[in-house]
C-alpha cells in the first residue's frame, strides 16, 4: 500500500505542474494581446522609416492644408476644425518644464490645455495621472482626440503624454523642438510607447 502511494507521488506532481505552467502561457499570451502595437510596430518600422522623416521635417503649418498634408490625409478628413486651428496656433511653442502657456510649456501642460479648450474636459496635470484615467485601446483603434503614453528612462513610469490624429500622427510639446506633430512608428517614440486610448470622463 505504501509503495503504491509513493509510486503516484511523481506523476501528480507531474499533472499539477502541467497545469501551473497551462495558466503561465494563458497569462503571458493575455498580457501581450494588450500591446499588440509593439508587434505590428516592429513588422512595420523599417518599410515607414523613409516618409516617418519626411513627415518630421516639414515647417510649421499655416492652414489646414498644410496639416492635411503633414497626416498624409485629405482636408475634408479634418472634421474637428477647432483642434487643428488649435494646433496651428500652438505650433512651435517652445518647451517648458511646468510651463502652461505660449511662451513655453511642456508636454502635460500642453494636452490639459487642448483637452480644456477643444473638449472642455478638465485633466490631470501630470501625465502618470492621466494615464491611469485612460481607457486602453490597440493603437488600430485609435481615433482622433485618443491619448498616447511614452515611458523614456529605465523606471517604465510614464512620463510623456500626446494627443492621437491621424495616421499613427500624434501632437505633442517635445522636449527639443516644442510643439510639433510626429508619428509613432518612428524609433524614438515607438520604441517608448507604452499605453494608449480615451479618457475616461
Amino acid at each position: 500500500m505504501m509503495n503504491n502511494i509513493q509510486n503516484r507521488k511523481s506523476p501528480v506532481f507531474f499533472i499539477s505542474k502541467q497545469i501551473v505552467m497551462c495558466l503561465l502561457i494563458f497569462f503571458m499570451v493575455g498580457c501581450k494581446a494588450k500591446t499588440d502595437w509593439r508587434d505590428n510596430y516592429k513588422k512595420n518600422k523599417s518599410s515607414k522609416s523613409v516618409a516617418t522623416t519626411k513627415k518630421t521635417t516639414v515647417k510649421k503649418p499655416n492652414d489646414l492644408a498644410e496639416i492635411s498634408e503633414i497626416l498624409d490625409v485629405s482636408e475634408s478628413t479634418l472634421k474637428n476644425k477647432n483642434l487643428y486651428n488649435f494646433i496651428i496656433d500652438w505650433y512651435g511653442t517652445p518647451y517648458k518644464y511646468g510651463g502652461n502657456n505660449q511662451d513655453g510649456i511642456d508636454c502635460s501642460g500642453f494636452t490639459n490645455v487642448l483637452y480644456k479648450e477643444i473638449y472642455k474636459i478638465q485633466i490631470p496635470r501630470v501625465s502618470k495621472d492621466i494615464a491611469e484615467n485612460v481607457k486602453r485601446k490597440y493603437t488600430n483603434d485609435l481615433k482622433e482626440g485618443d491619448l498616447v503614453f511614452f515611458s523614456f528612462g529605465k523606471t517604465g513610469t510614464v512620463n510623456h503624454v500626446g494627443i492621437y490624429l491621424h495616421n499613427n500622427m500624434f501632437v505633442h510639446a517635445s522636449t527639443s523642438k516644442g510643439v510639433i506633430i510626429s508619428n509613432l512608428t518612428e524609433p524614438y517614440y515607438g520604441d517608448y510607447l507604452v499605453k494608449c486610448g480615451s479618457y475616461k470622463n
